[in-house]
């Protein structure tokens, strides 16, 4: 049988710390809560693509458009 060693190291270096500031900064658990819903496949697809033709994020559209909407319906 083959002598097989441990796998070779793929990894470089750690980066320095001026470059990972805030990499690892997250919404406090409170702040946010998962919501489950069914919505038809397009409408995800479409929401999906604009967000990220905005630089946003699905939640971030969709807690505006809710604002937005109550903001008119009163």
């Amino acid at each position: 049988m083959a002598n097989v060693g441990s796998a070779p190291k793929k990894k470089g270096p750690p980066p320095a710390m001026g470059q990972t500031v805030g990499n690892l900064d997250k919404p406090e658990s409170a702040a946010l809560q998962t919501l489950n819903l069914r919505v038809p496949l397009e409408f995800k697809r479409d929401l999906k693509v604009y967000a990220a033709q905005q630089g946003r994020s699905m939640t971030d559209l969709l807690i505006e458009g809710f604002g937005l909407l109550r903001q008119s319906r009163g």
